[in-house]
């Protein structure tokens, strides 16, 4: 070879390498730009939260319990009956043009399904419709969390920003965890969790490459957020006095409560909102009647108990600060989880971390009021227990144990729970996991075809579809009326277990809207390579 033909590669080699880096160097910008920008989105939410509460209650969404207890019965019973008629009206309008068309709010589970199927494509217009059904939901007084909905509008924020930037499937999921790490850090003041929360649930991944820029986008967020609105934990840490040696084994006992609670709460609102769907099928009334309905009953729990409003903090505060009996604590917790059930089954929009937060509370703060009449001043006080139990129902909820007890690290701004903590939220939430076998967002997702419970390597075949691997149909192969076929929009999974069923090398492959019409052929061979290659490529990505 020719001296300078070979300098002449070289140079290129070289070249291309530094393209590379380029494009590293790329997604750690647009990290640290969907940062910002992801933080600014979820500072307007709550803002317009805020708002809406502000005329539905007289208070802002952290004093809603209060505000709506000064007000009168029919007043505190109409706002969130109000705020559901408003509700019903966004979702008609935004199936109507196309923006929602599930006809629901979207959440965690919308992002998680973008990453797996959609190469982490959210619509704009689909993103800001859900957030403004979740911030008139949540300001109205519907019993949910604010957190799901701000996760996925920081993820439509990324999806937005990088579209037409040129970027592979890979990096856009990274980015798509970036803006979720964003939205957890800027709700919680909490960095640290926040890209262990995109990590663990999000992507399902721990790889080198995406934690630098998913690390740079939390930071980011949390400057921005601390800028606007100030360094403060959400709750103040109560004086719970020396921890004792027995109080770790009453933490482990507590973590078996809070899994029976989040067991109660991941079930009641399943069946739910399986029969609040069945029901409106039966009956063939229409589903944008489901949130005023929903708002009557949840706006008659909160009138007599303000408490189940809205999200739920101000709740929580007072029972960090022993501020509720024993029967009250068992009354809020029974009323917050069926005022989450019906608000969740109603089409309202809003999350489940937040509720989670409140029912490990209340079971929390109950459990160590006993503990404490019962052991006078050899435990830790009820506000220690309350802790443990946020994190042991919340992480149990979400499935995400490694994330929730940082966000309650973070959010409490004390360490000193660290053993009793960890040692609740695992047994928490193994107890769920054996009661429920899933998580509330793998619980959504099941519903929508895709069962997570079988792995990355399972989820491949339910996502990659007959359509994106099938061939050019062999020519003189003509199609009779009653030979198998494979049709275009089923899955790669479907499509093997029709061909193995069916003892063929291959079948045609037809449209799905026209069953007579052949669109291609799929051979088993071109299937499993197909497989092979997404596994070796996803295997890549989660280890890179």
């Amino acid at each position: 070879m020719p001296r300078n033909v070979a300098r002449l590669l070289i140079y290129l080699r070289k070249t291309g390498r530094r393209f590379e880096n380029f494009g590293i160097f790329r997604v750690w910008i647009f990290a640290i730009i969907i940062g910002a920008a992801a933080a600014y989105a979820v500072i307007g939410f709550r803002f317009a939260i805020d708002i809406v509460s502000e005329l539905a209650f007289g208070a802002t969404e952290e004093n809603v319990a209060s505000g709506a207890a000064s007000l009168s019965f029919g007043r505190a019973w109409a706002a969130p009956v109000l705020g559901g008629l408003v509700v019903s009206a966004i979702l008609y309008l935004a199936d109507r043009f196309g923006w929602l068309k599930s006809g629901r709010a979207q959440g965690i589970a919308d992002v998680i399904e973008a990453r797996a199927v959609t190469g982490g494509q959210i619509s704009l217009r689909a993103g800001m419709a859900a957030a403004a059904v979740s911030a008139v939901s949540l300001g109205s007084g519907a019993s949910a969390g604010r957190e799901g909905p701000a996760v996925h509008l920081g993820a439509t924020i990324a999806s937005f920003l990088d579209r037409h930037m040129g970027f592979s499937a890979k990096q856009r999921r990274a980015l798509l965890g970036c803006g979720a790490a964003a939205a957890v850090s800027a709700s919680f003041n909490a960095p640290v969790a926040g890209v262990l929360f995109a990590l663990e649930v999000i992507l399902g991944n721990y790889a080198l490459s995406v934690f630098g820029p998913i690390a740079a986008a939390s930071v980011t967020a949390t400057i921005v957020t601390r800028i606007h609105l100030g360094n403060f934990p959400a709750f103040i840490p109560p004086e719970y006095g020396a921890i004792s040696p027995v109080d770790v084994p009453l933490a482990a006992f507590l973590g078996i409560i809070c899994g029976l609670v989040a067991s109660g709460f991941l079930q009641s609102t399943e069946r739910l909102t399986v029969g609040v769907r069945n029901m409106a099928e039966k009956y063939k009334f229409s589903p944008l009647l489901l949130p005023p309905l929903g708002g009557a009953i949840v706006g008659l729990i909160g009138a007599f108990f303000p408490e189940v409003f809205g999200v739920g903090y101000e709740a929580v505060t007072k029972a960090l600060a022993g501020e509720y009996s024993i029967f009250l604590l068992t009354v809020l917790l029974i009323m917050k989880l069926t005022a989450t059930a019906i608000t969740l089954s109603c089409k309202f929009g809003g999350g489940v971390f937040s509720p989670g937060l409140v029912l490990g509370a209340f079971s929390g703060a109950a459990f160590g009021a006993v503990v404490s009449q019962m052991f006078p001043g050899a435990t830790a006080s009820p506000g220690f227990y309350a802790m443990i139990g946020m994190g042991a129902a919340g992480g149990a909820i979400l499935g995400a144990p490694i994330s929730t007890t940082l966000i309650v690290f973070e959010m409490t701004g004390e360490y000193g729970i660290t053993i009793a903590l960890m040692v609740a939220v695992a047994i928490s939430t193994v107890m769920t996991q054996w009661l429920c076998g899933q998580s509330f967002f793998h619980w959504q997702l099941s519903r929508r075809g895709y069962d997570l419970s079988e792995g990355p390597h399972g989820v491949l075949l339910q996502t990659i579809r007959v359509r994106e691997v099938m061939e050019a149909m062999p020519p003189g192969a003509p199609l009779s009326p009653d030979a198998e076929r494979l049709v275009a929009s089923h899955s790669l999974g479907e499509a093997l277990a029709q061909l193995t069923e069916a003892n063929q090398h291959g079948l045609p492959v037809v449209d799905p809207d026209e069953c007579e019409k052949v669109v291609g052929y799929l051979s088993r061979v071109k299937a499993l390579a197909a497989y092979n290659k997404a596994m070796i490529d996803q295997n890549i990505e989660h280890h890179t």
